[in-house]
């Protein structure tokens, strides 16, 4: 991945995870929803990538206890390197998914647009069984138990994106 503008290919469809340091929930939600879209052959298909509010970790790894979760659930993210949201990347970008208020207040404030408002939702607003909760918590400053549980999170509300995207990137394929 670069860290350049996205670039806008016809017929694909972009997703960009947003969290706030982009080393620990948005590279296992990139990890989780990419692992999503190559077992059902639709990598060409859907453009996944993700980024972070903040600056501090940019080009960094992520966590190693989000590798490590990742790793016990058989995703790969070791590749991954951190970078900071650029406001440019709402032309090219479908859907900005945030994974707490904060992050989504932060990205509706530097959409230039109501039409780029309208891209940025909450990961968790997804999943249908998720109970209320609307904040996957950042699980930086815990153990890497709550790592496996926001990971868990994570992989519920993907496979439910997941679920209401496939009918029309199925339709889209060639």
């Amino acid at each position: 991945m670069s860290f350049d503008r996205v670039q806008r290919e016809p017929g694909l469809f972009c997703i960009c995870f947003v969290c706030t340091g982009n080393i620990c929930r948005s590279p296992m939600a990139e990890s989780v929803f990419r692992s999503l879209i190559q077992a059902r052959g639709l990598q060409n298909r859907v453009s996944v990538r993700s980024a972070g509010t903040g600056e501090w970790h940019v080009g960094e790894h992520s966590d190693d206890r989000t590798l490590a979760s990742l790793q016990a659930r058989g995703y790969e993210g070791r590749g991954h390197r951190a970078r900071q949201f650029d406001v440019d990347w709402f032309d090219d970008l479908d859907l900005v998914i945030a994974f707490d208020r904060s992050q989504e207040r932060i990205l509706k404030n530097w959409a230039p647009s109501d039409e780029a408002r309208s891209k940025v939702h909450l990961l968790m607003s997804f999943d249908p069984d998720n109970g209320g909760v609307l904040d996957v918590p950042d699980p930086y400053y815990s153990d890497a138990a709550m790592f496996d549980t926001v990971l868990g999170m994570i992989e519920r509300a993907c496979e439910a994106l997941f679920r209401q995207l496939e009918p029309g990137l199925r339709q889209g394929a060639s």
